[in-house]
C-alpha cells in the first residue's frame, strides 16, 4: 500500500513539474537585447560627509526628470532632493555627478561622447547648493573636470591641454599650451595607458589646491594606427591615432608640477628610478608630498617614490618586484601620519600590508591561502581595516574587517555568493550588494562593526518573479581535475535533461591572465543566451583554466611568456574529459569566446581539431604582435625577446590544422583589438584553402553594439550553432 501511495505521489509530482515546465516560456534574443532582464541598482552612490546619509542619482522615466536625492541610512527615508533637472533651464537629464569635498557644490554632466573605453568628451555644469545657481564649466566638450579640495576651482582637459577655472571669478586659465593631437598630451592619458593602466585623468590637485601634478605624454615617436570610418557620407574617412604595439615605441612620460600662485611649471627628474611608465599619482597627507608609482618596461618592478613639490626632491619609499609582473592597483591609502596601506602578492597571495611613512613594513595585515580582492579602507576611529576576499572559496566574495596587527578578524557578510560593500563616510554603516547565480542583486544596509542587517534597500524581486515564468536551468558549480589542477567549472543543462540521452557540448571561456568567468554571482547577457541554448538542447560548460585569477600568484602567473599555451591545453583536455560523460555526444563539441576568448576558441579549434567540431571567435587577437605594448609585454615581454612565445601560440601558426566549422566576427572600428587581427587570419585561412564563415560589423568597436547590432550578432551565432553543432 505504501509503495502504491509513493508511486501515485511520484506520478503526481512529475505531472506537476511537467505542467509547470510546459507553462514556462523560452528566453528570446529580442528580450535579452531589448533590456527585458535589466537589474535595478543604486546609481552613482555617494556617502555624505556626515556619515548618516547617502545620495544617489535617480531618473523618473515617466516624467523624464533626473534628481540627486539624499536618503537617511538608518530609516531609508528620503531626506531631500539636492538637484532636480526640471528646475534647471535647458537641462533635460543628468548622466553623472560628483560633489565638491565640502559638498557645497555639484559637478554634473548632461552630454557624454565616448572616445575610447574609459574616456569621453562632455558638457559639464557646476551647481551651487546654497545659491541654486548653475553654470557651464566650459562651452567646449571637455575631459575629466575635477574640483580642487576647497571647491573653488575646476581643472580639466581640452584638446590635449590643461585648464583651470576659478568658480568665484568665472575666469578660465590655460596652464599648458604645447598640447597637440598625436604629439603631446598634458594631464590626460594616451590610448594605451587608458586601456591597460585603467585611468584617464593624469592630473591631481594638491591638498590645499595650490598645485597641480600632472603627467605629460610625448607621443611623437609612437607609431600611428589608422582605421577607416565608413559613416554615412559619400566618402569614408581615416581615424588615425597613436597605438604602440608590442615591442614598439611608447610615449615618453614626465612628471610636471604647476604652481597656481606663480603660474610656473617645473619638471621632476625621475631618471634614477624605474620610470619608463608612470601608472599612478596620489598626493599624501602632506600638502607638498606627492606619491608616484613608477614601473620599468617589463612591469616586473614598481618603485613607490615620494616627490617633495617644494624642492622637486625625490625619495624611494618602497620597491615591489616579481619574476613575472607586478599588478598596478588603486589600493594605496595614506593615514594622517603618512603611514600607508599597500597590497602585494609577495607571499604568493594578494594581501594587505602596512608601512610607515619611510617605507618600513609595520604589519602584514592579512595572511592565508586566499586573495584580497578589494581594499575598502581604514577607519581611524576604530582602527579597523575593511576588505573583500575569497576566504570562502575562489568563486565567492565576502566582506571582512581586521585590525592592522592581523588580529580580531570579523566576517561581515554571511550569505554565500558575491558580496560587495560601500561604506558610509564614518564607517558606521555599509551598503551590502549581494548576488549569487540564482539571486539578482540585493542591496541591504548593515552595521559596519558586526555586519548586522539593519534594513533591505532593494532586492530586484520584480525581476526574480518575472524570471520564474521562463525556462532557466541552474548553474551547477564544481571542480574538474585537469593537468594536475582542480579547475573551477560550471555546467548548464537543459531543464528537461535526461541522462540517458546524448547532448552536444558548447564551451564558453575567456581565459585571460587574472580573469574569472566561473563565479557565484548574478548572471549577465551571455548567461541568458546560454540559457536559451540550453533549452534548445545544448549543454553549456565553462572552466577557468591555468592563468586565470583568484587562486594565488603561481596559478595566475604560470602562463608568463607563453600566452595561449597552457590555457589551450586545458580547454582541449576539458572537452575530452567532459566528452567521456555518458550524456555528452563527443562528436558534437564547440567552443566560443570574445577578445582573449576568441584568441582561445580559434586556437582550440585549430590545435584541437580532433576534439572540437566548431568554434566562434569574436574580436580575437590572432597574434600578440598586433596587440598593445603595456598589456602584451606585461605577460610576454617584447617580441624581440620572446619571438617563439609570440609565434608558436598564435592561431596564424595553426590554420593548416583546421577541420571543423569556424565563424570569425570583428568590428571594423575596433580601436583595441584591431580588425587587422581578423584580416590576417582570414588571409592565412584562404591561403591554406580552409573554408570558414566571417562577418565584419562596419564602424563597430570592440564591444560590437549599437542599434540592432547585438541582436544581429547573437542571431548569427545562434543560427551557426544550430547548423553546425
Amino acid at each position: 500500500m505504501k509503495k502504491i501511495i509513493s508511486l501515485s505521489f511520484l506520478l503526481l509530482f512529475i505531472t506537476a513539474i511537467s505542467t509547470l515546465t510546459a507553462q514556462q516560456k523560452n528566453i528570446t534574443l529580442e528580450e535579452i537585447w531589448g533590456g527585458a532582464f535589466r537589474t535595478q541598482g543604486l546609481d552613482v552612490l555617494h556617502s555624505m560627509n556626515n556619515g548618516k546619509e547617502y545620495a544617489v542619482l535617480n531618473y523618473d522615466r515617466q516624467d523624464k526628470v533626473s534628481t540627486v536625492d539624499v536618503y537617511d541610512y538608518k530609516s531609508g527615508e528620503k531626506v531631500k532632493t539636492l538637484l532636480n533637472s526640471k528646475d534647471l533651464k535647458g537641462i533635460d537629464f543628468v548622466i553623472s555627478y560628483e560633489f565638491s569635498k565640502d559638498e557645497s557644490k555639484i559637478l554634473f554632466s548632461t552630454e557624454l561622447k565616448q572616445i575610447y573605453r574609459r574616456s569621453s568628451l562632455g558638457t559639464y555644469y557646476v551647481y551651487d547648493l546654497k545659491t541654486k545657481d548653475f553654470s557651464l564649466v566650459s562651452t567646449n566638450k571637455i575631459q575629466e573636470p575635477t574640483f580642487s579640495n576647497d571647491g573653488s576651482k575646476v581643472a580639466y582637459g581640452f584638446e590635449n591641454n590643461l585648464y583651470v577655472k576659478d568658480l568665484n571669478s568665472g575666469e578660465t586659465k590655460q596652464i599648458t599650451s604645447d598640447g597637440k593631437k598625436n604629439s603631446i598630451i598634458n594631464g590626460i592619458t594616451d590610448w594605451v595607458y587608458e586601456e591597460e593602466f585603467a585611468f584617464v585623468r593624469a592630473f591631481e590637485w594638491s591638498k590645499s589646491g595650490d598645485k597641480l601634478a600632472y603627467i605629460k605624454f610625448d607621443e611623437t615617436e609612437v607609431p600611428e594606427f589608422t582605421m577607416d570610418v565608413y559613416g554615412n557620407d559619400l566618402y569614408p574617412f581615416a581615424d588615425t591615432f597613436k597605438y604602440p604595439k608590442a615591442g614598439e615605441a611608447n610615449s615618453k612620460v614626465s612628471l610636471q608640477f604647476y604652481d597656481l600662485a606663480s603660474a610656473k611649471t617645473t619638471s621632476v627628474d625621475l631618471s634614477k628610478y624605474n620610470s619608463y611608465y608612470i601608472p599612478r599619482l596620489l598626493w599624501t597627507e602632506d600638502n607638498n608630498l606627492l606619491s608616484v608609482q613608477l614601473a620599468n618596461r617589463h612591469q616586473n618592478v614598481i618603485d613607490l617614490v615620494f616627490v617633495d613639490a617644494s624642492s622637486n626632491s625625490t625619495k624611494l619609499i618602497l620597491q615591489e618586484k616579481d619574476d613575472a609582473y607586478v599588478d598596478v592597483t588603486d589600493n594605496l591609502t595614506f593615514l594622517n601620519n603618512n603611514s600607508f596601506f599597500w597590497t602585494s602578492e609577495k607571499d604568493g597571495w594578494n594581501h594587505i600590508y602596512q608601512y610607515d611613512k619611510d617605507g618600513k613594513m609595520m604589519n602584514q595585515v592579512t595572511k592565508g591561502p586566499w586573495e584580497v580582492t578589494a581594499y575598502y579602507g581604514f577607519d581611524q576611529n576604530t582602527g579597523r581595516v575593511y576588505y573583500q576576499s575569497t576566504e570562502n572559496g575562489s568563486i565567492n566574495r565576502d566582506v571582512y574587517s581586521i585590525l592592522p596587527s592581523g588580529k580580531n578578524k570579523a566576517r561581515l557578510t554571511q550569505q554565500t555568493g558575491t558580496n560587495d560593500a560601500d561604506f558610509s563616510a564614518d564607517y558606521t554603516y555599509f551598503i551590502n550588494t549581494f548576488s549569487d547565480a540564482k539571486t539578482p542583486f540585493v542591496f541591504t544596509l548593515r552595521e559596519a562593526k558586526t555586519g548586522k542587517l539593519l534594513r533591505e534597500i532593494k532586492d530586484n524581486s520584480d525581476l526574480k518573479n518575472r524570471l520564474a515564468s521562463y525556462k532557466i536551468s541552474p548553474k551547477e558549480f564544481s571542480t574538474i581535475n585537469i593537468n594536475g589542477e582542480d579547475l573551477n567549472m560550471y555546467m548548464i543543462k537543459p531543464l528537461d535533461f535526461d541522462e540517458t540521452k546524448q547532448y552536444p557540448l558548447f564551451l564558453y571561456q575567456y581565459s585571460g591572465p587574472g580573469s574569472q568567468n566561473v563565479s557565484n554571482s548574478w548572471i549577465g547577457t551571455n548567461d541568458y543566451w546560454h540559457e536559451l541554448l540550453a533549452q534548445e538542447g545544448y549543454i553549456i560548460a565553462c572552466v577557468d583554466g591555468r592563468g586565470t585569477g583568484f587562486k594565488g600568484r603561481d596559478f595566475k602567473k604560470m602562463t608568463q611568456k607563453e600566452l595561449g599555451k597552457y590555457e589551450v591545453e586545458d580547454q582541449i583536455a576539458v572537452a575530452k574529459k567532459l566528452s567521456e560523460l555518458p550524456y555528452i555526444d563527443e562528436s558534437r563539441t564547440g567552443i566560443w569566446g570574445w577578445s582573449y576568448g576568441g584568441f582561445m576558441s580559434s586556437n582550440c579549434l585549430f590545435q584541437g581539431a580532433d576534439t572540437f567540431e566548431m568554434a566562434i571567435a569574436v574580436a580575437p587577437v590572432t597574434s600578440w604582435r598586433f596587440y598593445d605594448s603595456i598589456y602584451t609585454e606585461r605577460y610576454m615581454q617584447t617580441p624581440q625577446e620572446n619571438a617563439s612565445g609570440y609565434d608558436e601560440n598564435s592561431p596564424l601558426s595553426h590554420v593548416d590544422k583546421l577541420k571543423g566549422k569556424f565563424l570569425l566576427v570583428h568590428g571594423s572600428a575596433d580601436d583595441n583589438v584591431h580588425v587587422q587581427n581578423s584580416m590576417r587570419l582570414i588571409e592565412a585561412l584562404v591561403q591554406a584553402n580552409k573554408q570558414f564563415d566571417w562577418r565584419i560589423y562596419p564602424d563597430k568597436n570592440h564591444g560590437i553594439y549599437g542599434g540592432n547590432t547585438r541582436l544581429h550578432l547573437y542571431t548569427l551565432m545562434t543560427d551557426f550553432i544550430k547548423k553546425n553543432l
